[in-house]
Formats: structure tokens, C-alpha cells, sequence
């Protein structure tokens, strides 16, 4: 998966992620890269934060962090999604490369 156009952006002790998300999909999964952001599609529906929440699951367990760790900062309600994730950029860029 070339995730190598990704912007990921220092964020105090973490970074800054942006997300593509498309809730009510087939599977709990990272896909790709969509320009710049990264591409994921989860099982949940959009309604009640529970596509937030299972986005935060799915990162969480593929970044190798807790559930805590990642943060939805921006859009909450839209498929644009910025996630603030407390590991450093090239911790988190060489994490997601690796998937």
C-alpha cells in the first residue's frame, strides 16, 4: 500500500491525521490513500458516534496504541476526518507503512 503522500503533521506530542472514512462498509479496514488522506472504510453506520468510535478502534488496533490515544478533531460528522494521534509523525508515518 503506498501511503507516501500522506500529510501527517506534528501536533505537540503527536501528530495530525486526515481521514477518509466511509462508515457502513464490508469491513473494518485501512484501504489506501485518498490524496493526501488516508482512506479507511468500517462496518459501522454514521449515526450516534458510532463511526467515530469503531474509526478510533480500527486505528487504534493497527497503529499498535490504545483506543485513547487517538482523538477525532475535526469532522465528526463527515466523511473528511481529522484524528489527532498521540505518536510522533515518523513513528506514525513508518507504523502505517508497515501495514
Amino acid at each position: 500500500m503506498d501511503l507516501a503522500g500522506l500529510r501527517i503533521e506534528p501536533d505537540g506530542e503527536g501528530c495530525r491525521l486526515g481521514l477518509r472514512v466511509k462508515p457502513g462498509g464490508r469491513s473494518d479496514r485501512i484501504v489506501g490513500a485518498y490524496g493526501d488522506r488516508l482512506r479507511l472504510e468500517v462496518t459501522a453506520p454514521p449515526e450516534k458516534g458510532k463511526a467515530n468510535e469503531a474509526v478510533r478502534a480500527l486505528l487504534a488496533r493497527r497503529l499498535g496504541i490504545s483506543r485513547d490515544a487517538v482523538e477525532i478533531v475535526a469532522g465528526e460528522g463527515s466523511r473528511d476526518t481529522t484524528v489527532r494521534i498521540q505518536l510522533d509523525r515518523d513513528a506514525a508515518r513508518e507504523r502505517l507503512t508497515a501495514l
